[in-house]
């Protein structure tokens, strides 16, 4: 299986602090690697080094093959990197079609010269066949803005928008916290669908040990910048990722 994205040997230092000690990793189109780890072991580093928020101390990373240097985030969304973080950056006062192209507005030259025309409706029917071809569940989504809608939806809407823009990796930075049940389960599924239907590859940083098997063929373990280990899921347990987290158990060979 070709790897869209390769981390090879990233480290990451901040002055004598040792952030990240050496991370290496493939991850394929289809697939689905979860990276856990308590706080502090490294996890939001390596998701900044992936989004061309922090340049690798050393290190480096390969999409399909070719190195990339990413000098900042613009560089990632270029090279086809989208992420959902924790607060998905949507505009409240927008409704989908808004949020889905904010900053990146579909546009047309207009007759007036150096203005342009805004394409409205086919923002919003690009947006409402976006979300639906994920099977996503959002009544009378014509138009109504994201302030309106449950969390779980709102987390689906980001979602949604970043595997529209992303061709090779989509992250996700704890997609189902603080969501309950009902809404997590839907955001999985939403993952469990993408998985299936687009060529990219996912990468998910999660605490919570079933969610993780719910969506994860791979397993990275993070533990104080060090990699631990990188697992498949289905030849491990929580019990043996959980205790690989708190240094319990041994580190154990690579997937």
């Amino acid at each position: 299986m070709t790897a869209i994205l390769e981390v090879d040997d990233v480290t990451k230092t901040y002055g004598a602090t040792k952030a990240l000690k050496g991370v290496s990793f493939s991850l394929s189109a289809g697939r689905t690697l979860a990276v856990v780890g308590d706080n502090g072991a490294g996890k939001s580093t390596l998701v900044k080094i992936l989004t061309g928020m922090f340049a690798p101390s050393t290190g480096g990373l390969r999409l399909d093959g070719e190195p990339v240097t990413f000098s900042n985030p613009r560089d990632a969304h270029r090279a086809g990197i989208e992420a959902v973080f924790q607060d998905l950056a949507l505009v409240p006062n927008l409704d989908v079609a808004g949020n889905f192209f904010l900053r990146r507005e579909l546009v047309t030259p207009s007759w007036l010269g150096p203005f342009a025309v805004v394409r409205k409706r086919k923002m919003a029917r690009v947006a409402k066949e976006s979300v639906s071809e994920l099977h996503i569940r959002i009544p009378g989504i014509d138009g109504q803005e994201i302030s309106k809608m449950s969390g779980g939806q709102r987390q689906c809407v980001a979602i949604a928008r970043a595997a529209y823009w992303a061709r090779r990796v989509l992250i996700l930075d704890e997609p189902t916290a603080a969501l309950g049940v009902e809404e997590s389960g839907e955001v999985l599924r939403v993952l469990n669908t993408i998985k299936r239907e687009r060529n990219i590859g996912q990468l998910v940083i999660s605490h919570n040990m079933e969610h993780v098997w719910a969506v994860a063929d791979d397993i990275l373990v993070l533990r104080q910048g060090s990699q631990q280990a990188l697992l498949r899921t289905a030849d491990t347990t929580p019990e043996e990722v959980v205790g690989l987290i708190t240094g319990a158990h041994v580190v154990k060979g690579n997937a």
